[in-house]
């Protein structure tokens, strides 16, 4: 991972437009290809990202500033014009072993890897904890007609989880034995911002009755 500290200015350009003025600002760029910019507030959430695949290029802008310009696959473009850059150093941090998950989250995995039909109709349960180079997905299933999907588990689903979601289908989506792997994202609780940023990725959204899974109430309010 390279981090770097800089004053900078960040415009984005794709299915929307965003600009961001001149200010210091930390500069992520993971060994998955992904690139974050963080201010130092708004808690975790990066103010701009582009997610992998992209590629990054180092450049001279027209002023003499050095730009960077991320570009994905398709027409989105970020580029970061910056002006002093005050830190600038790599990390390697090895493989992750995924989020060691608890408590109801948890229990939920189990509970949909024993029942995996509840998310649909002749969906079957190939593997939990499927690995990837990012970590692993929650459960690796095949549909009725053979095809691969991966389910993302949450308590809560959130922007963040279709963002981790969608990292993990791009990485599977390059393996010939696998693609192509759709997606589901399954939670108790899905936010609407989540719902809008998964149907615009093609991940399908399912809610998850946690009581009815356990068995507590009545079955045929498991999901919806």
């Amino acid at each position: 991972m390279r981090l770097v500290v800089a004053t900078c200015q960040v415009d984005y350009a794709g299915r929307l437009t965003a600009h961001l003025p001149m200010a210091t600002r930390v500069l992520m760029i993971k060994a998955d290809g992904s690139v974050l910019v963080h201010s130092d507030g708004g808690s975790y959430k990066p103010l701009n990202w582009m997610s992998p695949p992209c590629t990054l290029r180092e450049g001279t802008a027209e002023d003499g500033r050095v730009e960077w310009t991320v570009s994905s696959k398709g027409d989105d473009t970020l580029r970061i014009t910056i002006e002093e850059i005050h830190h600038d150093s790599s990390h390697e941090l090895g493989v992750d072993p995924g989020l060691q998950k608890n408590g109801v989250e948890k229990h939920l995995q189990e509970l949909l890897a024993d029942n995996p039909e509840t998310l649909a109709p002749g969906l079957r349960l190939v593997r939990r904890e499927f690995p990837t180079a990012i970590g692993p997905v929650d459960l690796m299933c095949r549909d009725a007609a053979g095809g691969s999907v991966a389910v993302e588990i949450k308590r809560r689903g959130e922007i963040d989880g279709v963002e981790q979601l969608t990292r993990y289908l791009e990485l599977l989506n390059r393996d010939p034995l696998l693609a192509p792997v759709r997606g589901i994202f399954a939670a108790q609780e899905i936010k609407p911002q989540a719902r809008v940023l998964a149907a615009d990725r093609g991940i399908t959204c399912a809610v998850v009755d946690y009581d009815a899974l356990r068995g507590i109430d009545d079955s045929e309010h498991r999901l919806f």
